[in-house]
């Protein structure tokens, strides 16, 4: 589904499109001559929401502590307060910055849990940044709630709080079949640790998942290792373990673990493997018929420091 920018007031744009054709972007700048409340009324009076899709909110509603934003909990609150309008929302895109806009360690997040609750029809969930709460708030978290229909779940940020993956275990996500887990450097406060995952690798709490990311990680020779026997690779048909720090130790890891040629995708972009493992992982996997990602190769730097795809 295509994105399209809601314009602003007065904007000489063609007639808007349907409804429910486009994922609807909502952003709102400081300067231009309506702000994100005017913008989010306007947008509810102008187009159909009972047809709307698809949301995808940017700069206005999400920012860093150095913007002149709503904040996540005021966005929460005016989502909330449209459910009773916005009935065929589906999916849902929060805080789609740009590194310019907000770097993605800065964005800063809250508690995700109450759109689920406010929208217990939502399909997909994604949710950018992970940056502390203003004024001292705790930033990310997931509330521990039921939803039936939530299909796709993703966290994309620099740092992943362990508290987010405690309450996502301890969530009932009878639906979930994709969860993409950016677990980020330790640096920009990522505490998740390979243990915090056990529950996730385990399977049992998401009984219908079949698409696994747990990559952008400094960890991700550990990650790499717990996944070689995690009880839940048996059922998935993707397994992503890119953007992060893997090496030769974690891919050997990998390959010495339980059988992988069920999959159809193994995830492996942005990595530190030498070109004899890279092409060891190929010769392994794509016979079976595993699409096979290991480009991007990186090099350590003159410390022999290796980093994430994303971590500011």
């Amino acid at each position: 589904m295509p994105v399209y920018d809601f314009p602003l007031p007065g904007a000489n744009v063609p007639a808007l499109p349907e409804a429910e054709s486009v994922a609807w972007k909502l952003v709102r700048r400081e300067g231009e001559p309506e702000d994100y409340d005017d913008c989010w009324d306007r947008f509810l009076d102008t187009v159909d929401p009972a047809r709307v899709r698809a949301l995808v909110l940017g700069a206005g509603a999400y920012g860093s502590e150095l913007d002149l934003c709503e904040g996540p909990q005021e966005t929460a609150a005016r989502l909330a307060g449209a459910a009773d309008r916005l009935t065929g929302l589906r999916a849902l895109y929060l805080a789609d910055l740009d590194f310019e806009e907000a770097e993605l360690s800065w964005i800063v997040q809250g508690d995700v849990a109450p759109f689920l609750t406010a929208y217990p029809e939502l399909e997909e969930l994604a949710v950018r940044g992970s940056g502390n709460g203003f004024d001292g708030g705790p930033g990310l978290d997931l509330t521990p709630v039921r939803h039936e229909r939530l299909r796709i779940l993703r966290f994309v940020n620099g740092g992943l709080p362990a508290r987010v993956v405690h309450g996502l275990v301890a969530c009932e996500l009878p639906a979930l079949e994709h969860l993409d887990l950016w677990l980020g450097a330790q640096w920009y406060r990522r505490d998740t640790t390979v243990a915090d995952l056990a529950p996730v690798l385990d399977g049992s709490r998401l009984p219908a998942l079949r698409r696994l990311g747990l990559q952008n990680a400094d960890i991700q020779d550990e990650v790499a290792a717990a996944v070689a026997s995690a009880p839940v690779v048996a059922r998935l048909t993707a397994l992503h373990l890119g953007r992060g720090t893997l090496t030769d130790a974690g891919a050997e890891a990998l390959l010495s673990g339980q059988p992988l040629g069920h999959l159809q995708e193994l995830d492996l972009h942005h990595h530190y493997l030498s070109d004899a493992m890279a092409e060891r992982v190929r010769q392994t996997l794509e016979p079976y018929g595993v699409k096979v990602d290991v480009s991007g190769q990186e090099q350590a730097d003159d410390l022999g420091d290796r980093y994430v795809s994303a971590g500011e």
